[in-house]
């Protein structure tokens, strides 16, 4: 809240953006880990069959018995548990500024409105303009109804996070199953071989503006129309929340004082979660499995479990071994990719682009480009992106996009240049 007697604009303006010592390095660590699988399942997802590639397309190709194990092995480790890392740590992220703002005595609602205000403009360009999966319009809505849930109590955090969370990932199961209303090629579903090739045709011919009007329609018929928005909505929410209780604990800000909590939930959880979501991958995609009525309901159930079990155990197996100094010195360059987050994820956005469209330079892969192949683009991008966020974080301040945000955020303009440049050169 606002000092008593102070104007809260006022009380706004005094706020500023968190400093480099004022960062919690390990929340950093763990952001710029979970931007991996990220940007892998983004890549791999939007390449695979009945998006951008046909399953004759991908069978075709010589890699294929790879690919298709490699997306399997993807399918156990990764889908579903980075984003939910990544969700989580909003969530986290939210309570530390909650409590850092509110004992500065700012107004912290007035402030979080601003900052999630700009992230949902920034979104919505990036959703319609760039990349139709993007995420940062749909934890910009739901920071919106994080606000005012802020004060629950530690249970109906936790409760009301698990339950949100469910709803959301078996309406979006649901929902999915039921198939849209319409398509872009007028064949129900959207997801056809036809629907495939169309969009193929139409990135190929280099028709930036067609394409963007292709996806619109599949936002607008496939997320808005069919409700699947609102799944998506509560499934990013009940993260949030528990990523909120986590940090109101100070669990992650403070991780060496609970050590031993943390190590014992890596060693329940990651092979609980190992073992979950191997049964479930191979109930729903292992050949040799026989045909079973509810082979299907209980793959997805296993899934549903598995996930937030597995990326819990991925976080405490980071946060225990960033405790060491081995870990720690080979855990620490991925925090500037987490100062990053929001510049390399729109980055990644772009190479999604350059890889599978024809628009402009792009190389227009898609149907073409398999799952090793784009395993190997995504590590090399990573690690490039790795590279030049050090180095640019030895000379600025925040990341690119991270600054645009701040600076709307805050209504003003705050130094771009690092206080050891500016030093240097006397600024």
């Amino acid at each position: 809240m606002a000092r008593v007697g102070s104007d809260p604009i006022s009380a706004l303006n005094e706020a500023s953006p968190v400093s480099a010592a004022d960062r919690v390095q390990l929340l950093d660590v763990l952001r710029g880990v979970a931007l991996y699988g990220v940007f892998l399942m983004n890549l791999v997802g939007f390449a695979s069959s009945s998006i951008m590639a046909t399953e004759q397309q991908l069978l075709s190709l010589p890699s294929a018995a790879l690919d298709f194990t490699l997306l399997d092995v993807l399918g156990w480790l990764v889908a579903d548990k980075a984003n939910s890392m990544f969700a989580f740590l909003f969530g986290l992220g939210f309570a530390l500024q909650l409590q850092r703002l509110e004992g500065r005595g700012v107004d912290f609602e007035q402030l979080y409105r601003r900052r999630l205000t700009v992230l949902l403009v920034i979104g919505v360009i990036h959703f319609f303009f760039v990349w139709t999966w993007d995420i940062l319009h749909l934890y910009a809505l739901a920071g919106f109804l994080l606000l005012p849930l802020r004060r629950l109590s530690n249970r109906a955090l936790v409760i009301g996070g698990l339950l949100l969370a469910v709803f959301g990932r078996t309406s979006i199961k649901t929902l999915a199953e039921f198939g849209s209303p319409g398509s872009w090629s007028g064949v129900p579903g959207g997801y056809t071989d036809a629907d495939v090739l169309l969009r193929q045709q139409i990135s190929e011919s280099g028709d930036y503006p067609r394409l963007v009007s292709n996806f619109f329609d599949w936002v607008f018929i496939d997320y808005i129309a069919s409700g699947m928005i609102l799944g998506w909505l509560a499934y990013a929410l009940g993260r949030f929340l528990i990523g909120a209780w986590v940090g109101r604990h100070g669990w992650v800000s403070r991780a060496a004082e609970f050590l031993p909590g943390w190590r014992r939930l890596m060693r329940l959880a990651l092979p609980t979660g190992l073992v979950l979501e191997g049964a479930a991958t191979i109930l729903a995609n292992a050949s040799w499995v026989p045909e079973w009525e509810h082979g299907e309901f209980l793959a997805e159930a296993l899934h549903l479990l598995a996930v937030p079990v597995l990326a819990a155990g991925y976080i405490a197996g980071i946060v225990v071994a960033f405790q060491g100094s081995l870990g720690r010195r080979l855990l620490t360059p991925f925090a500037a990719l987490g100062r990053m987050a929001l510049t390399n994820y729109l980055t990644q956005s772009l190479v999604i682009g350059f890889v599978l469209f024809g628009i402009g330079p792009g190389l227009a892969l898609a149907g073409k480009i398999g799952t090793t192949a784009l395993f190997v683009v995504v590590t090399v991008v990573y690690f490039t992106q790795m590279a030049f966020s050090h180095w640019w974080l030895k000379r600025f301040a925040y990341g690119p996009a991270e600054w645009v945000w701040r600076a709307f955020t805050y209504g003003n303009m705050p130094p771009i240049r690092s206080s050891k440049t500016r030093g240097v050169s006397g600024e």
